[in-house]
């Protein structure tokens, strides 16, 4: 496992934490991931030897900790710009006391499930993109 290339791909992530909670709107806030997602399989495709499931999954789980802090820390700031996240914490029984409780209870699961996603990813473009030592 490359975990320089984990933590240094993980970056974006923050780089998104922060662009989230105030500048990019949550309507199109998944076109950056995209991207992103697109960028980071072809990387860890193009550098990387095996284990790309891995590596795009372990990016995301990094990504969704920085997410987490960067929301939770900035939560008034980031509720205020995403009304769709504050009307749902106040949907939520318990977490409509403490919606920040409930970023933290839901940022790793939620980042578990987009490393499936950005962990196919990697695995699909190991596919189409030939490493950087071939």
């Amino acid at each position: 496992m490359n975990f320089k290339l984990i933590f240094q791909l993980s970056l974006f992530g923050l780089i998104m934490a922060f662009a989230t909670v105030s500048l990019i709107p949550e309507k199109i806030e998944f076109f950056f991931w995209l991207v992103i997602f697109c960028f980071c399989a072809y990387i860890i495709a193009r550098v990387c030897n095996g284990k790309y499931f891995w590596h795009g999954f372990l990016v995301s789980v990094f990504n969704s900790v920085w997410i987490t802090a960067v929301h939770f820390t900035f939560f008034d700031s980031y509720v205020a710009h995403h009304p769709d996240m504050a009307a749902m914490s106040n949907n939520m029984g318990y977490f409509n006391t403490h919606p920040r409780m409930m970023m933290l209870c839901v940022g790793i699961p939620f980042g578990a499930i987009f490393g499936l996603f950005q962990g196919l990813f990697a695995f699909v473009a190991s596919k189409i993109v030939k490493p950087k030592g071939a």
